[in-house]
């Protein structure tokens, strides 16, 4: 089953950019999952056990360095890739 989720990420301290551009980095490496940045969130599509492979992977590394770290995650059961792309154009 294919799945797109919208997530966004809030570290609770000052310095919150950089976290926020290595996480979406990490994301970018797994080779079954279609990620989108944009300046409000991140989306990213594929199969449903890859997408939460991945997201369950980054996240927990994520908590376990910054804790205080606030995620807050959108998901659909399709995939909304190609409308997103075909609505921009």
């Amino acid at each position: 089953m294919k799945t797109s989720i919208d997530i966004s990420m809030y570290p609770l301290r000052e310095q919150y950019c950089q976290p926020i551009i290595d996480f979406i980095d990490e994301l970018e490496t797994y080779p079954k999952v279609a990620v989108q940045r944009n300046s409000m969130s991140t989306h990213i599509y594929g199969d449903y056990q890859d997408v939460m492979g991945t997201l369950n992977t980054e996240i927990l590394k994520v908590l376990e360095q910054i804790p205080e770290t606030v995620f807050v995650i959108k998901l659909i059961g399709t995939d909304r890739e190609k409308a997103v792309i075909d609505a921009c154009e």
